[in-house]
């Protein structure tokens, strides 16, 4: 691959008006979301798209008032200069001229991750294959393109609102619905019971992350109960109950029999691995558009591969972002399951939801217009098509139509 172009756009995709959720404490404003689209292009023709965007792991550089703008400026300059007029056989090459840059450590990551993506489906575009299909060669394994979905919703409501969202989200087939709690020690506890009671076979999971964002933190006490409050009434899991790099915290947890989750806030590809290692978490969440792509992702799944550990990729973002990680899900060993963020106005749920209430948890309409096509999902599973590289069209019309907002894509207010 002889690299020509490399450029990055800022998007942004407003929430308007503006939400506010009240949780256990304090509000939480929701402004837009943001997405970096990259662009990578080669002499031969050959166009290769990846994007990046907001994880609780970058939710604090927004907090410290970097924008994703800033990552588009460094792929557009900092990263094209590196890798324009290589020749990369090796996508690997591609990660090592990253690193020879000045970038800090974080931006390092991200920009690998995107560039990895990328390259991956240049390469699968060259040779006539599905990135599927060039992973499971590395695995030794047959592909599988068809998975189930679990629905990433719920944010800071009450319990009432968690379960007519879990109904809904039953009733069109996803795996599981995961949701974010924080209103609130008692209220947490009632929305599991509620919510156990009002599901048949759908697995509930809570994202926890707000117990650790909140100033006036529950405490590791009432985080111990709250966690073996959920794993007694059959939670699938309890994710990031404490802070990220608390593998302390995880590990007394672990100890209750609970099953964890974590992974995502890891800032590199060795993170997923050092808390696998803790023995602490059930479920690893990794991330294609986080933790150096496909390439980086590939030592955390063979480490998961024959331990009582399963890899669940992480992913809070667009639909480009959900077939991304999906071809990992295709290929790699013992995986199968795949995050679905649920947004409003979804054009995949809408035609089923039949008169039921809207289960999305803001706006987020560039998630959806990203695409050219409609990702190819019924009765809460996906299935990927045999297309070339990621076999995803992207519209370009976004550049356009989402000018960048300068600015955080969402901010905690304390009482």
């Amino acid at each position: 691959m002889d690299v020509t172009a490399v450029r990055g756009y800022a998007l942004s995709s407003p929430i308007e008006p503006v939400q506010e959720r009240p949780f256990h404490g304090g509000t939480r404003r929701l402004l837009k979301r943001d997405v970096v689209l990259v662009v990578v292009e080669t002499a031969a023709g050959y166009r290769g798209f990846a994007t990046a965007g907001a994880s609780s792991s970058a939710m604090r550089e927004y907090f410290e008032g970097d924008s994703q703008g800033t990552f588009a400026d460094v792929m557009t300059e900092t990263v094209a200069e590196a890798l324009i007029g290589s020749s990369i056989q090796d996508i690997t090459e591609a990660h090592a001229a990253i690193i020879e840059t000045d970038l800090p450590p974080r931006l390092q990551t991200e920009a690998i991750s995107a560039i990895d993506v990328a390259l991956h489906d240049i390469r699968g575009k060259e040779v006539g294959a599905p990135v599927y299909e060039l992973l499971a060669e590395r695995f030794d394994t047959s592909p599988n393109t068809e998975m189930p979905l679990y629905a990433s919703a719920g944010m800071y409501m009450e319990p009432s609102g968690y379960v007519e969202q879990a109904r809904t989200l039953e009733e069109l087939g996803f795996f599981g619905y995961k949701y974010r709690p924080g209103i609130g020690p008692a209220g947490d506890r009632e929305t599991v019971e509620r919510l156990i009671e009002a599901t048949d076979e759908m697995e509930i999971m809570l994202d926890v992350h707000t117990w650790w964002k909140l100033e006036e933190a529950y405490g590791f006490e009432t985080v111990t109960e709250l966690v073996t409050h959920a794993a007694d009434r059959g939670a699938y899991w309890i994710e990031e109950p404490v802070e990220p790099d608390d593998y302390e915290g995880y590990i007394d947890l672990a100890a209750s029999g609970a099953p964890l989750a974590g992974g995502e806030s890891e800032p590199t590809p060795e993170g997923l691995l050092d808390l696998a290692r803790t023995n602490a978490v059930d479920f690893l969440q990794g991330d294609v558009r986080h933790h150096e792509g496909f390439t980086g992702c590939l030592d955390a799944v063979e480490y998961c591969r024959g331990r009582p550990v399963e890899f669940v990729p992480h992913n809070f973002g667009t639909w480009f972002g959900l077939l991304a990680n999906a071809h990992l899900v295709a290929a790699a060993p013992e995986v199968s399951l795949l995050e679905y963020p649920v947004f409003e106005g979804d054009p995949v749920l809408d035609a089923a939801l039949s008169g039921d209430p809207d289960p999305g948890m803001y706006p987020f309409d560039l998630a959806f217009d990203i695409l050219a096509d409609t990702p190819a999902i019924k009765d809460g599973q996906l299935t990927l098509s045999d297309e070339p590289g990621l076999g995803i069209d992207v519209d370009l019309d976004v550049i356009e139509d989402y000018p960048f907002v300068e600015g955080p894509w969402t901010e905690f207010h304390y009482d």
